[in-house]
């Protein structure tokens, strides 16, 4: 696996360095948006030359995206004033929808227009080629080095701003920020698509944000974020044979999510501590109208999706048969065993695949389009089993609202009346 992935982990890691520190500014700044707006222009751009006749990762397409991208740039600079009629953030949407807009015109006029906008959304960065980190990092190196020689000024104007546009010509500093920056987000779109790009600019940068406060301490720790999740998005990719670009992307908002998780039970953990057993009522009083909530939707809409009850049964799987009749059992143990063959099937002639597209292994086109009519073969059999399962499925919630919904609805509800009113009455 290292043999393959370490390429696009190096690129990752030359995106984590440049981006990481432009999403400090563009965080502070409140321009959350401009990078999205500004790969969206440089999209359009590339949509234009793609158009035109040039292939997408051809140099005339890269500088037909250059232009369009310094012009953009050029137009958030001089939109940036302290008492202007329109937000900036305003102007930055206008931009991105129209570019986006205009990008789907172009693309529709091209062959292989889908292909040509899913190209731009998640680029491909698992086939870089070492020449191709090797360029980027030359071409970020000059670009980070300009901006530890300016860091003052451009620090000054994207954490104080007020008192920053007293001393400086803002819209120098600006043009100079944002033209530097679309060179980073053409250069990047190019390699690894809008989406990844906008995931290494804004996600690293806020998740840095909730946790420290100081603009070194949020370099270092967006840095630390986005290189453990550029490695655990390509581990992810690998083994389960995932799209790259939105793996690691998915894998940023789980990383993000699971910081809030933890921020918000530090901040339970110490409203409790100060507020001692209001806290533990209020929260006695919480899970008791959940677990009422749950019964009661159980109850009204047994169809729906229980996820905690899918849980429950995951983890015990001789929970559901016991809501089905002798021959229903027979029939869902047939089916979980056919699904689970199929799957384990599916999962070796994929690895196969695998090994075949990363050149671990060669064999006949004959074979390989045996192996395509083997798994789409093996899927509609996994398939099959999936909906008999589906179907044992309704009619064990038809019985479980009864036997589960119902009493979760009585204690829960009750528990929560009897604690209120205990409550109330201390």
């Amino acid at each position: 696996m290292v043999e393959f992935l370490w390429v696009p982990l190096l690129a990752c890691l030359v995106l984590t360095a440049i981006h990481v520190y432009l999403g400090l500014h563009v965080l502070a700044r409140g321009v959350i948006f401009v990078d999205l707006a500004l790969a969206q222009v440089a999209a359009l751009g590339v949509t234009v030359a793609f158009l035109a006749g040039h292939p997408i990762q051809s140099e005339a397409a890269y500088w037909y995206a250059l232009a369009f991208t310094l012009g953009g740039a050029a137009l958030f600079a001089g939109s940036r004033a302290q008492r202007a009629p329109v937000p900036q953030e305003a102007i930055i949407g206008i931009v991105y929808a129209v570019s986006a807009a205009g990008a789907v015109l172009v693309v529709d006029r091209a062959p292989q227009g889908g292909e040509h906008i899913k190209q731009l959304l998640v680029g491909s960065i698992l086939t870089v080629t070492p020449a191709e980190v090797a360029t980027l990092a030359l071409l970020y190196a000059p670009i980070g080095v300009l901006h530890w020689l300016v860091r003052r000024p451009l620090l000054d104007i994207s954490f104080d701003p007020d008192g920053a546009g007293a001393r400086r010509a803002v819209r120098r500093w600006d043009f100079m920020f944002y033209a530097s920056f679309g060179v980073v987000v053409t250069s990047s779109v190019r390699l690894a698509g809008v989406l990844l790009v906008f995931a290494y600019l804004v996600v690293p940068a806020t998740a840095a944000a909730t946790l420290t406060r100081s603009a070194r301490g949020r370099l270092v720790v967006g840095w630390a974020l986005g290189v453990l999740v550029s490695v655990g998005g390509l581990v992810a990719s690998w083994t389960w044979d995932l799209p790259t670009g939105a793996t690691v992307v998915v894998a940023f908002g789980a990383v993000l999510a699971g910081i809030a998780l933890g921020l918000a039970a530090r901040a339970v953990a110490r409203a409790t501590r100060e507020r001692g057993v209001d806290a533990l009522r209020g929260a006695a009083i919480a899970l008791c109208a959940t677990l009422g909530l749950a019964g009661l939707l159980l109850v009204l809409a047994p169809q729906m999706d229980h996820w905690w009850l899918d849980g429950l049964e995951a983890a015990i799987p001789s929970a559901r048969p016991l809501f089905l009749d002798s021959d229903e059992r027979d029939m869902h143990r047939d089916s979980v065993e056919g699904a689970q063959r199929s799957v384990a099937e599916l999962e070796r002639v994929r690895a196969m695949q695998r090994e075949v597209q990363w050149g671990a292994r060669e064999i006949s086109e004959d074979m390989q389009e045996r192996m395509r009519q083997y798994l789409a073969g093996r899927a509609e059999l996994l398939a099959g089993d999936r909906m008999v399962l589906a179907t044992l499925c309704a009619r064990a919630r038809e019985r479980q609202r009864w036997w589960i919904g119902l009493p979760l609805l009585v204690l829960g509800a009750g528990g929560a009346w009897v604690l209120a009113r205990r409550w109330r009455a201390t």
